[in-house]
């Protein structure tokens, strides 16, 4: 395993030892979760990919042997299952283009061959949860994943197929739909498919099932539902999301209109999930989907603790490191570590994925060493002000006095070192590396969470490099309505700030400490 990995299910799969696996779709949200849960356990796993540096700078990219195969090339399919037990088949095109039904269903009766041509036991397959009728009455995106499905349950090799409907965990494109829809609207007027039911499921969960069905004593050819045991309609999950959340509370009404198509384009502009993605999974929602029954127990046993509940997975996807407190995994706005649990964002997650998150950024060099910037820094606040724009500060000050916040009032404790935890005016010092950065939370009555971030480093040329970073966590439009209202006093302030710490700090280098530059503009 990757050094300092500790898998989160902590599995024990005695079965699993020296069982070659196979995962397809390795890059994708539910295979990058499941790989390093597969190592943990024991498996020796071997991983596809069309494109070989797609695996690079995974955490677990050198524990696995990879094989370049494209899963339409039988050719490539049956070398990639050369000596494998089983193969997890998690590849799905979420209706990319009119044909890929037909591409779909040629995929699966390829990957079905290549496996009883390589004498693999056993295929593991996440479908689709759906509503027990004709194939030709689901949307596309539902008929394709059943379509799936009996490509492989018809081949020559054991398929244990997972049906499954909306995955619970930040990344997954249905709980970043829930996560958007409920943050950026507070009364949400919709189509009737809001009123549908729904039993969703956790990612820890469906990684679970998918772990243990690789250790199977014997193979199995079958379609189960897997799900949390309870059924909630979508409006409720919205609510509840929201509750978890800490949101205001959501008012969803489901209006008498299907409006699939229209409902694809009203979750193509509202979140950032891209249109193209939204317009299938909007028709997929127009059905139910609820397990009928739980005979997954009979084959393998509910996790230690239970199954997890809906708003105890929302909890899991929203309380993360990520969103503590600003440390280095914000650098670049990626995580650079393995997430430590299946909920958690990881770096392949897709950009739209996870909090909704603002960021001013700027950076100014100037000739001063690092240490006399420094030492410029540690005196910002109080008395001394904030090296720009004393009016505007001031103002803000007031509007948060008035809101019932601490405006300026607080001053500093200690004007001249950063302390954990003191205040500085209205943010709070949050953590310090002295003589490099300081990372101040903000306060103050903003409709989110705000941090401002200072970093100085040496430039390479005997001076320094200041780094200023502003980073805001909207809540609902509020929040964004307010990031968008103070981005103009942003370009005012920061820039001449930055300029105004690098211009006191030349004179402190040359002259000594410098105080009183609240009037500085």
């Amino acid at each position: 395993m990757s050094p300092g990995y500790a898998s989160p299910l902590h599995l024990s799969l005695p079965g699993g030892h020296g069982r070659r696996v196979l995962v397809t779709g390795a890059t994708g949200y539910v295979g990058g979760r499941l790989v390093p849960e597969l190592l943990a356990a024991g498996f020796t796993v071997r991983v596809t990919a069309r494109n070989l540096d797609d695996l690079a700078g995974r955490p677990w990219s050198e524990e696995v042997e990879q094989v370049q195969a494209d899963l339409l090339e039988a050719e490539d399919v049956t070398a990639a299952m050369r000596d494998v037990h089983t193969v997890l088949y998690l590849v799905h095109s979420m209706g990319s283009g009119s044909d890929f039904m037909d591409r779909e269903a040629e995929m699966a009766r390829t990957v079905s061959s290549a496996a009883e041509q390589a004498g693999v036991a056993q295929i593991v397959f996440l479908g689709g949860l759906h509503p027990d009728k004709p194939l030709e009455q689901l949307s596309d995106h539902m008929r394709s994943r059943e379509q799936v499905a009996r490509v492989l349950l018809e081949g020559e090799v054991p398929t244990l197929v997972f049906q499954a409907a909306v995955i619970i965990g930040s990344g997954s494109v249905s709980f970043e739909m829930i996560r958007h829809l409920a943050e950026r609207l507070p009364v949400m007027p919709g189509p009737s498919w809001l009123s549908n039911r729904i039993e969703p499921i956790a990612i820890r969960d469906v990684l679970y099932y998918l772990a243990h069905a690789c250790a199977l004593p014997e193979p199995t050819n079958r379609a189960l539902g897997i799900g949390c045991g309870r059924d909630q309609s979508f409006a409720t999950m919205l609510t509840d999301y929201a509750e978890v959340a800490g949101l205001s509370r959501r008012r969803v009404f489901a209006l008498p209109i299907p409006a699939q198509r229209l409902s694809g384009f009203w979750i193509g502009i509202v979140t950032p999930i891209p249109r193209g993605i939204a317009m299938p999974l909007a028709a997929s929602m127009a059905e139910d989907a609820v397990t009928t029954e739980h005979g997954i127990a009979a084959l393998i046993p509910d996790p230690e603790g239970g199954l997890t509940s809906f708003t105890e997975a929302c909890r899991r996807a929203i309380d993360r490191r990520r969103q503590g407190p600003l440390d280095q995994t914000w650098d670049d706005d990626v995580l650079t570590e393995m997430a430590q649990d299946p909920a958690e964002p990881l770096p392949s997650d897709p950009e739209w994925a996870g909090n909704t998150v603002f960021t001013d950024v700027r950076e100014h060099e100037g000739a001063a060493p690092p240490e006399a910037v420094w030492a410029v820094l540690e005196t910002i606040g109080g008395r001394n002000g904030w090296y720009s724009a004393p009016a505007l500060w001031r103002i803000r000050g007031l509007m948060d006095q008035v809101l019932g916040g601490y405006g300026l009032a607080r001053g500093r404790k200690d004007e001249s070192t950063f302390h954990v935890n003191d205040h500085v005016d209205w943010w709070r010092v949050e953590s310090v590396e002295a003589g490099r950065s300081v990372t101040l939370r903000a306060e103050l009555r903003a409709g989110g969470r705000a941090w401002l971030q200072f970093t100085v480093e040496d430039n390479g040329r005997g001076g320094s490099r200041l780094r200023q970073r502003a980073v805001f966590f909207p809540s609902g439009l509020l929040g964004r309505a307010y990031w968008r209202a103070i981005q103009p006093f942003h370009a005012l302030v920061f820039p001449t700030m930055a300029k105004n710490i690098l211009s006191a700090a030349e004179r402190t280098a040359q002259e000594g400490p410098v105080r009183g530059n609240s009037s500085s503009s």
